[in-house]
C-alpha cells in the first residue's frame, strides 16, 4: 500500500465533525480560575455544538464567576448585558504592588507596614461615587492600535490615560490584617485590580488582587451559575437525567431594564422586513427611546420609538417553535 492510499484510508475512517446546530438563548457559566474568557467560551460553545456564541464581559484569567454566554440570537443583546451592573467580590493582599496589579505579575514595590481596619474603612468613601481611575498596563485598552498587556509583555512604557469610572457601592466585608475583601458594584470600564492598586497607594503600603470573582452581570446572578463540570456531566449523561438545553435563558433575558411593548402580527410581519410601525390609539406608547417588541410572547425586534412611529433595529429571527431558548 502506498503512502497515498493510507492517507485516503485514514481520512475516510476518521468520524464526521459533529454538525453544528442552531442554538439561541443565555447561559451563566461559572468561569474556573487560570481560564481566559475565550477558551471558556470555545468550551461551551463546543459543548452545546452551536454555530455562534459570545460573551458578555471578559474576566480575567485569575478571576472566576458569572461569565454570561449568549448563543445564536441572543449576540444581537451581548450590548445590553454589557451595560448593566456589575458585583465583584475581590481579596486585596497589603504590602506589595505588582506590574499587573494581582498576583500573577512581578513585584515592583514592597512594605512592611500594614493599614488598620479603621484606616481601611475610612478610605469607603473616597473610592464610591464618579471617580478617576488610570487601568492597569497589563489589560486590554488599545494603545496605537495594540492591546496595552501585549506592550507591556514586550516591555514597553505603556502610559494609560485616567478616565472617569463609577463605583456605585464598595463595602469591606473581611479583614485579617494583611488582607482585605471587599464587594463592589461598579459601572462600565471599572477595573477592580486598579481599585486594589489604588486604595494599597492611599494607605501607603501597596496592595494587589489575589482573588476576583464577579458575582453578577445585569439580570445574571450567582444562583444561574453552572460550572463546565457540569456542562460535561449534563451533556455526555443518560436521556432523562438532565437536558442541558434546559440550562438556557431566553434571548430576552438581557434585556431586562428595556420596556416591552407588544404589536399585533401584521405590525410584527412589517417589522420583521424592516419596515417601520406607526403607532396609534389610546394604547400607544407616549415615551420615545428603545424598547424591545413582542408578538403573542415571541420576541420581535429591538426598535426606537421616534416621533409616533416604531423604527426596527435589531430583527430577531427565532425557531416558531419556542422563540426561545432553543
Amino acid at each position: 500500500m502506498n503512502d497515498a492510499s493510507a492517507d485516503n484510508q485514514t481520512r475516510e475512517a476518521a468520524p464526521p465533525r459533529p454538525k453544528k446546530r442552531d442554538v439561541h438563548g443565555w447561559l451563566v457559566l461559572d468561569k474556573p480560575q487560570g481560564m481566559t474568557s475565550t477558551h471558556a467560551l470555545a468550551k461551551v460553545k463546543r459543548a452545546f455544538g452551536a454555530k455562534k456564541a459570545g460573551h458578555a464581559g471578559t474576566l480575567d484569567p485569575l478571576a472566576t464567576g458569572c461569565l454570561p454566554i449568549a448563543f445564536g440570537e441572543a449576540t444581537k443583546t451581548v450590548p445590553f448585558a454589557m451595560e448593566g451592573r456589575k458585583v465583584y467580590r475581590f481579596t486585596v493582599r497589603w504590602g506589595v504592588e505588582t506590574d499587573t496589579d494581582d498576583s500573577e505579575g512581578k513585584t515592583v514595590a514592597s512594605s512592611d507596614e500594614r493599614p488598620a481596619r479603621e484606616a481601611v474603612e475610612a478610605l469607603l468613601q473616597r473610592f464610591t461615587g464618579v471617580i478617576t481611575q488610570v487601568p492597569p498596563r497589563y489589560s486590554a485598552i488599545k494603545v496605537d492600535g495594540e492591546r496595552a498587556y501585549d506592550l507591556a509583555r514586550e516591555g514597553e512604557e505603556v502610559e494609560l490615560e485616567p478616565r472617569e469610572i463609577e463605583v456605585h457601592q464598595l463595602d469591606l466585608v473581611g479583614f485579617d490584617g494583611d488582607t482585605a475583601t471587599f464587594e463592589t458594584e461598579c459601572g462600565k470600564g471599572t477595573y477592580v485590580r486598579a481599585l486594589a492598586r489604588d486604595m494599597g497607594r492611599v494607605l501607603g503600603c501597596g496592595g494587589h488582587v489575589t482573588a476576583l470573582r464577579r458575582v453578577e452581570v445585569g439580570p445574571f446572578h450567582e444562583e444561574l451559575l453552572i460550572s463546565l463540570d457540569e456542562i460535561e456531566r449534563l451533556r455526555q449523561g443518560p436521556p432523562g437525567e438532565g437536558d442541558l438545553a434546559e440550562k438556557l435563558l431566553p434571548v430576552e433575558t438581557a434585556l431586562d431594564d428595556i420596556p416591552a411593548l407588544a404589536v399585533s402580527g401584521a405590525d410584527a410581519a412589517r417589522l420583521r422586513r424592516g419596515q417601520a410601525v406607526l403607532l396609534r390609539g389610546r394604547d400607544a406608547p407616549t415615551f420615545s427611546g428603545t424598547v424591545y417588541v413582542t408578538a403573542q410572547g415571541a420576541l420581535v425586534a429591538l426598535a426606537e420609538i421616534e416621533r409616533g412611529e416604531l423604527l426596527p433595529r435589531r430583527v430577531f429571527h427565532l425557531p416558531d417553535a419556542a422563540r426561545a431558548p432553543v
